[in-house]
C-alpha cells in the first residue's frame, strides 16, 4: 500500500528545522514560525546586500555563504568582466577578498574597483611570469591565514589567430594562448595548494568552443580543451587534499574579451534564439554558480563542467 504522505507530512516549522543543516546552520529542536512569503527579491538593505542578489534570491533562507572564507580572483580586469562579477558575488556572500592585477596599467582600475568591492588586499600576478606566480604564492603563503576559493578568470589569444582559419594559426600565436589560457591554471593551482590546507575550491571558466567547432573561436576552443583537461587531471591529484577543481562553461555575454571575437554578435543571436530558455546568459547566473562551488554546498563536486548557458549545449542544431 502507498504511505498516507499527506497525513504523515511535515510541517512547515519542522521543514525549516530539517533544512537548516543544508545551509551549514544545524539548530537542533529548533522551531520558528512560518510566515506566508512572497517570491519576489527583498527591498534594498543595509550594504546594499538585497540589491546584489538578484531576482528570486531569498534572503532568509540563504546565509552567507562564503562569511570567513578568503577568495583569490584573478583576471579581474574591469566592472563588465564575469571575474568582477564572481567577485562581487562573493564579497555579496561574506568572503574576504584578494584581487591580483597584470602589470602597471591594470593597476589603477583594479585597484579602484577593489575598493568598490572592499576587497582586504591587491596583489600584482602576471601569469605569463613564473617570477610573479611564485611571489604570489609567497605572499599568500606571508600573510599566514589559509585560502578558501581560487577563480581561474585568465584567457588571451591573439586577435590575428581568431580571425584566420585555425590551420593557419602560428606556432608563436598557439603557445601564448595555451600558456595564458591553459598552463597558468596549473600555475596557479601549485602555487595557492600550500595556502589551502583546510581544502577549498579552484574554479575557472571556459567555453562550448572547447567540445564543438563554432566560427572564429579557433586557437582559444584548442586552449580550452586543454584547460577542461587539466581540470580533470588536476581534480584528481589535489583531491586528497579536499581542494576541489571545477570549470563553469558560460553561455556567450558582452564582455570586453567577447570583443576580439569576430561576428561574436550573430554568435549571441543565436544562441538567444536557439537556447531552451530563449535568452542570453546573465553575468550574475555565472557568478551564483561560482559561489555554489566556492561553498560548502557543491563539497561533493570535483572535476566537472558546468554549463550555465541557458541549455544551449544540450541542443543539437
Amino acid at each position: 500500500m502507498m504511505p498516507d504522505l499527506l497525513h504523515n507530512a511535515p510541517s512547515e516549522a519542522q521543514l525549516l528545522v530539517w533544512l537548516d543543516p543544508v545551509f551549514g546552520r544545524p539548530v537542533p529542536g529548533r522551531r520558528r514560525s512560518v510566515r506566508k512569503r512572497h517570491c519576489c527579491p527583498a527591498p534594498a538593505c543595509a550594504a546594499g546586500r538585497s540589491a546584489t542578489r538578484g531576482s528570486g534570491y531569498n534572503e532568509e533562507f540563504m546565509p552567507q555563504l562564503l562569511k570567513e572564507r578568503t577568495a583569490l580572483v584573478l583576471g579581474l580586469a574591469n566592472r563588465w568582466s564575469l571575474a568582477y562579477a564572481i567577485a562581487r558575488a562573493f564579497r555579496r556572500e561574506g568572503a574576504q577578498l584578494v584581487l591580483t592585477y597584470q602589470g602597471d596599467r591594470q593597476q589603477e582600475t583594479v585597484e579602484d574597483l577593489a575598493r568598490e568591492l572592499g576587497a582586504a588586499r591587491v596583489l600584482s600576478c602576471d601569469v605569463t611570469q613564473e617570477a610573479d606566480i611564485e611571489r604570489l604564492s609567497e605572499m599568500l603563503r606571508a600573510e599566514g591565514e589559509d585560502l578558501h576559493a581560487v577563480v581561474h578568470s585568465i584567457a588571451f589569444a591573439n586577435k590575428d589567430d581568431l580571425a584566420r582559419p585555425f590551420y593557419m594559426t602560428s606556432r608563436e600565436g598557439f603557445l601564448l594562448a595555451h600558456e595564458i589560457s591553459c598552463y597558468s591554471l596549473v600555475a596557479v593551482a601549485r602555487a595557492v595548494a600550500p595556502v589551502m590546507r583546510q581544502g577549498g575550491s579552484i574554479t575557472t571558466l571556459t567555453y562550448l568552443g572547447s567540445q564543438r567547432v563554432l566560427p572564429n573561436y579557433n586557437v582559444m576552443g584548442v586552449a580550452k580543451a586543454a584547460l577542461e583537461a587539466s581540470v580533470r587531471y588536476l581534480a584528481s591529484e589535489l583531491g586528497p587534499q579536499q581542494i576541489r577543481v571545477n570549470a563553469i562553461s558560460a553561455g556567450p555575454i558582452k564582455t570586453a574579451s567577447a570583443r576580439g571575437i569576430k561576428d561574436f554578435s550573430k554568435i549571441l543571436e543565436t544562441v538567444t534564439e536557439k537556447a531552451p530558455l530563449r535568452r542570453p546568459t546573465e553575468p550574475d547566473e555565472v557568478a551564483d554558480a561560482a559561489v555554489f562551488f566556492a561553498s560548502h554546498l557543491g563539497r561533493g563536486v570535483t572535476g566537472n563542467i558546468l554549463y550555465v548557458d541557458s541549455g544551449y549545449q544540450i541542443m543539437g542544431i
